[in-house]
């Protein structure tokens, strides 16, 4: 079996395709997450603590002069991650919490018995029709 042929094996798999489609999803979902967070979220609390602009928080250790910019801590911006992952992380586990609570409605439900096979009818009726005898 040559390389490309268990590549294709690999590749075809349900594990490797559900994966795929799950991380293209997880893009999408934070990007959409991150916008939420930018441009919905952020806003009221920086207008809370005094229209403060988180991605502009920074401690500048070196003032800038003519040759050389200022050196900044830029802390703003990791709280602003900080407060994306959190928010990200969050509405993942409501979406798992979901979806876990749905399969176990239907572990739940009853399952129908098994019908008994045809020699076991058989043996049945046999049984019976010797105990009216």
């Amino acid at each position: 079996m040559g390389m490309m042929s268990e590549f294709k094996d690999f590749a075809m798999k349900g594990n490797v395709v559900d994966m795929a489609v799950g991380i293209v999803i997880g893009a999408a979902f934070g990007k959409i997450v991150t916008s939420l967070v930018n441009d919905v979220i952020m806003p009221p609390i920086g207008v809370i603590i005094g229209g403060v602009d988180f991605s502009d928080l920074a401690f500048t250790i070196q003032e800038a002069t003519a040759d050389v910019p200022a050196v900044t801590v830029n802390w703003g911006n990791t709280v602003q991650m900080i407060i994306n992952f959190t928010i990200v992380a969050f509405a993942i586990f409501m979406v798992v919490k979901g979806m876990n609570k749905m399969k176990k409605k239907e572990e739940e439900a009853p399952a129908k018995p098994a019908e008994p096979s045809k020699e076991e009818v058989l043996l049945t009726e046999i049984r019976d029709a010797l105990r009216n005898k």
